[in-house]
């Protein structure tokens, strides 16, 4: 089953479902006392690797590729139709993807990847048709939104063989800022933002290989890697941040998708503890799908044989023994290379 995208506000998800052979938009409509999906099928089937987008107007964004050229259209529903709105089509040679969904909920963006640079489009919302934005230099892939007002995005930008996270001001014509730096020569790539706490989860290659490590958007503080965010043979990937917790990142409760030998399943973690709690995903889970409500309780939507729109409600489990701080500041005057362990996430957001 394929994943949904939730709107930040978790007032409606979409998702490309497929019924036999074939493929059509659904959208979730998720603020309701009870959960209900609503078909959104065209006059003919979508392809497997179609993108659809919630707005938070209720309608949804889809991002087809036809003859070469990327279309976008809103859908809604219309009694037992469908409606659709063609927004217009972006021609490019590279990739071209959706961005995740901006926080306002009533614009949508879109990543080109070219040969040398990386165009970002506002493909929904604008005054005409899909709107050029920003040039920014180099592959990016990636996409974190790091304010309320979709102004500022955060891209990982592969330079010189390496990876590094860029804040990307798109009111200022695509001006780029560093964003996170663990070692010059490690791949560094941010994976979630909460613009209320600044909990950031990175994943790095500067400890030696691949590890989840987290920091705070403008803090001082170096990004850490802890243990309890490792598992043998297992991929574990960040999906969603607690909101609400102003200024209490060590607080927040982070939601994680578990892959291994023995399935998909639920942790979840806070980095003041010392350790991940492990729970079963429900039955039909769109693994990889889900959110927190600001107060604690995790909602996973799934879908069984008997539940074509279901979301499970799972409490974020009480907190555990706060972790204290371990790792020194180096003295802002220090000129020597910064160890590992002290690396700090360095660069700046660029200011209004």
């Amino acid at each position: 089953m394929t994943a949904a995208t939730i709107t930040v506000d978790g007032s409606y998800a979409a998702r490309l479902a497929r019924r036999g052979e074939s493929w059509f938009p659904e959208r979730w409509t998720l603020d309701s006392p009870e959960p209900y999906v609503v078909p959104l099928a065209g006059h003919q089937p979508e392809e497997p690797g179609t993108e659809v987008l919630p707005m938070t107007d209720g309608r949804v964004l889809i991002h087809r590729l036809v003859d070469g050229r990327h279309t976008f259209a809103l859908l809604y529903p219309t009694g037992p139709d469908t409606g659709e709105i063609p927004l217009g089509a972006v021609e490019c040679e590279g990739e071209l993807s959706l961005l995740p969904p901006a926080p306002d909920g009533t614009r949508a963006y879109a990543l080109a990847v070219g040969a040398r640079s990386t165009d970002v489009w506002l493909v929904a919302g604008g005054s005409f048709g899909p709107e050029h934005l920003a040039e920014v230099p180099g592959r990016c892939s990636g996409g974190v939104w790091l304010d309320r007002t979709g102004r500022l995005l955060a891209l990982d930008r592969e330079s010189d063989g390496c990876v590094k996270t860029v804040a990307v001001d798109l009111e200022r014509d695509g001006e780029v800022s560093p964003l996170l730096q663990i070692t010059e020569e490690s791949d560094d790539r941010l994976l979630l933002a909460d613009t209320d706490s600044g909990l950031l989860l990175i994943r790095s290659n500067a400890p030696g290989h691949d590890r989840l490590g987290w920091g705070v958007l403008g803090g001082t503080r170096p990004v850490r890697f802890p243990e309890s965010l490792r598992l043998a043979d297992c991929a574990v990937t960040p999906f969603a941040i607690q909101p609400g917790q102003t200024l209490l990142p060590e607080g927040c409760a982070v939601a994680l998708r578990i892959d291994g030998a023995a399935g998909t399943w639920l942790g979840v973690w806070r980095p003041a503890e010392r350790r991940m709690r492990q729970l079963r995903a429900p039955e039909g889970w769109l693994a990889g799908s889900g959110r927190w409500t600001k107060d604690g309780v995790l909602q996973l939507p799934y879908v069984t044989g008997t539940m074509p729109c279901g979301v499970a409600r799972v409490p974020a489990p009480a907190q555990g023994p706060v972790e204290p701080p371990r790792i020194k500041q180096p003295p802002p005057s220090v000129a020597r290379p910064v160890p590992l362990q002290q690396a700090p996430l360095t660069g700046r957001v660029a200011a209004g």
